[in-house]
């Protein structure tokens, strides 16, 4: 129950009750509301913003919030080393691989393309850490793509090395007879004098004189295509087709060590040297073809002997003397 409270009325002498108006009242409470309001709120906002009253879940949160900020730092960093050696990779892939299979080079602006115009990360908005999140996933598929490209270029790489192995194997690159079993290199490549007619003619090949029954080697890999005597003064003849438009060609045997259709590998004996055809003595005459047109041997025989040796050939076919066919 209220208490009542009185004042002393000293006209009248008497004590009289203090009565307090309806109006003040009403003030009295919507102040008293507001004051209450207003220190709630500021208890709420105190309440959010200190630490101090973080429950146990939102500390733990925040730890996990702060561990998860560092690994994303660990992982830029370790991208950071994945592109430098992407980057090193890359440049010797255009500058060196692709310079050496005499392939273009990848452009950069193809190795660099980011992606459509199409926000791929729209589901990594609006978090506090947004933007940490959305370039860290940004640079994980900008390394993806880069690598896939990479990628692709070394398997192209690969494809080109065997093809370059194939054509190495392929180009007629030794001598068809060994230097030991040599006598002289009798006549060379270019304009000579026919033994029969006397008369100066293209000899479309080298001359080699060696005893009858000397082992003739295939000067690369390829497939026999004729082993015969039907060519008109070649005698019995060996032409082995090896592609990329090489093609030799083997005269004036003895016998043959290989039939039509057979693979041979450079070095293999494929027959002996003979005086067969219109031949004026043993020896062997060797042709090379490239896209059907006869070219010099003497350029091709780098598999073999040595520039001393190459010299010394050299001066010799170089002499326009008199074949042998």
């Amino acid at each position: 129950m209220a208490k009542v409270k009185y004042y002393y009325d000293s006209v009248n002498l008497a004590y009289r009750k203090i009565k307090i108006k309806k109006r003040r009242k009403v003030g009295f409470a919507v102040l008293f509301l507001l004051a209450s309001a207003l220190f709630g709120f500021l208890t709420f906002i105190i309440l959010l913003n200190t630490p101090y009253f973080d429950t146990p879940k939102d500390r733990l949160q925040a730890r996990e919030i702060e561990n998860l900020k560092l690994n994303y730092a660990i992982l830029n960093k370790k991208m950071d080393e994945v592109d430098d050696v992407i980057e090193d990779i890359e440049d010797r892939d255009n500058n060196l691989y692709r310079v050496y299979f005499n392939t273009a080079a990848i452009p950069e602006e193809e190795r660099k393309a980011g992606y459509s115009k199409v926000n791929r990360y729209a589901a990594l908005q609006g978090y506090n850490n947004s933007k940490l999140v959305t370039s860290t996933t940004e640079r994980v598929d900008a390394l993806s793509k880069e690598l896939a490209i990479q990628s692709k270029s070394l398997d192209e790489i690969v494809k080109l090395a065997k093809a370059k192995g194939k054509l190495l194997s392929a180009i007629p690159a030794i001598q068809p007879v060994k230097n030991e079993n040599l006598k002289r290199m009798a006549s060379g490549f270019g304009y000579r004098t026919d033994p029969f007619t006397k008369a100066r003619k293209m000899h479309e090949g080298m001359d080699f004189t060696a005893k009858t029954g000397t082992p003739i080697y295939a000067t690369g890999d390829g497939i026999v295509a004729q082993a015969d005597n039907t060519a008109s003064g070649y005698g019995n003849h060996i032409v082995i087709r090896h592609g990329y438009g090489y093609e030799t060609l083997y005269g004036h045997l003895s016998k043959y060590n290989c039939r039509p259709g057979k693979s041979v590998k450079r070095g293999d004996i494929i027959g002996y040297v003979g005086s067969t055809g219109r031949s004026e003595a043993p020896h062997l005459h060797y042709e090379v073809h490239k896209n059907g047109k006869v070219v010099n041997p003497l350029n091709f025989y780098y598999g073999n002997i040595s520039a001393v040796e190459y010299v010394a050939i050299s001066k010799i076919a170089n002499q326009e003397n008199q074949s042998l066919d």
